[in-house]
C-alpha cells in the first residue's frame, strides 16, 4: 500500500503537470497563429491517438490471454486497406466489425 503522503504528493504533482500542459497550449499558444508546420503535423494526432489504441487490442487481446489471433488481424487489416481506398471511417468500421463477426462464426 501506498503512504498517504506520496499518494498526495503524486495526485499534486499530476494536476500540475496536466494543468501545465493544457495551460501551455490553451493560454499561451491558442491566441496565436501556429506555423504551417505545426498544423500540418497536428492533423495527425487523432489518426496517432486511435492508432496507439486499437494496436494493442488487435495484436495481444485480451479475450484470447494475449494471444495473437488471427481472426481480429484479418478484420484490421481489412478495415485498414477499406479506409485508405475509400478514405470511409465508417467503411472502414463496418468492414472491420463485419469481417470479425463473419469470420468468428466461420466454419474451421
Amino acid at each position: 500500500m501506498i503512504d498517504k503522503t506520496d499518494l498526495w504528493i503524486v495526485i499534486i504533482a499530476l494536476a500540475i503537470g496536466s494543468f501545465g500542459l493544457r495551460f501551455l497550449f490553451l493560454g499561451l499558444v491558442g491566441d496565436r497563429v501556429m506555423p504551417d508546420w505545426v498544423m500540418r503535423h497536428l492533423r495527425y494526432t487523432a489518426v496517432a491517438v486511435l492508432s496507439a489504441l486499437v494496436t494493442p487490442l488487435v495484436v495481444w487481446p485480451a479475450a484470447t490471454g494475449g494471444h495473437t489471433d488471427p481472426v481480429r488481424l484479418v478484420a484490421a487489416l481489412s478495415a485498414v486497406v477499406v479506409g485508405y481506398v475509400t478514405k470511409s471511417v465508417y467503411g472502414a468500421l463496418a468492414i472491420g466489425a463485419a469481417v470479425m463477426v463473419i469470420a468468428a462464426y466461420w466454419p474451421s
